[in-house]
């Protein structure tokens, strides 16, 4: 199946920089409203079967209007959430994105063992957002849009995607309304189609003032974000 997964619209918590994993989470700002209209544009040419989000509010509204043009319902998944800041939450100091960006990095680098302070293991993670991928498969769509989380979204295409030498970087951006295309499943594996790190409407929907600290998850050494 293809499989379309974008990153929810700016909310206030992107533009502050504050690490907003919990339910129900902040709202689009205006920007994040007009990426999302500008995505449902975007997209009128792709075939969808269904429209999946996360339980957190700024996902439902990023695909609001994408669903609506199409007559489809919006289907929560458990599972799609972002990757929890666990004793970041809400935080924006910079011990406290470099603990998270740098927790992910590590997963990214092989060790998904390692917690998120008071949060997950990148096992744990990836076992949930499995198990909500593995419902969209079962469902039988041709295709089928999620909108979901930065952090999450990189980690399970990184570590989920077949490698291909042609294959776009997982370390490119992934910014608000950004989109990843994938084909495949999980018996066959799944192939990037394409990555489309900036807002799928246009760049002149982005935000360069925004913080926003999981748009961008390198960091160097000095946990500073890429």
């Amino acid at each position: 199946m293809r499989l379309l997964l974008m990153r929810h619209g700016q909310t206030h918590a992107n533009v502050s920089g504050e690490l907003d994993t919990t339910h129900p989470g902040v709202d689009l700002t205006d920007l994040g409203r007009a990426q999302a209209a500008a995505a449902a544009k975007a997209l009128a040419d792709e075939h969808l079967d269904a429209v999946y989000v996360s339980s957190r509010v700024r996902t439902h509204q990023t695909a609001a209007p994408t669903a609506e043009d199409r007559g489809l319902d919006l289907t929560v998944l458990d599972g799609l959430e972002e990757i929890a800041a666990g004793d970041f939450e809400m935080r924006s100091d910079h011990d406290a994105v470099a603990g998270y960006v740098g927790t992910v990095a590590t997963w990214l680098e092989g060790d998904l063992t390692h917690r998120m302070p008071g949060g997950e293991t990148g096992e744990e993670f990836l076992a949930r957002f499995d198990a909500a991928v593995s419902r969209i498969v079962d469902a039988g769509h041709r295709s089928a849009l999620v909108v979901s989380h930065g952090a999450a979204l990189r980690t399970w295409v990184s570590t989920r995607m077949d490698p291909h030498p042609d294959a776009p970087s997982v370390h490119q951006p992934l910014h608000n309304t950004a989109l990843i295309v994938l084909d495949g499943d999980h018996e066959s594996g799944w192939r990037m189609v394409s990555w489309q790190g900036h807002p799928v409407g246009g760049d002149y929907l982005e935000d360069p003032s925004a913080e926003d600290p999981t748009g961008d998850l390198d960091s160097d050494d000095d946990g500073e974000i890429g």
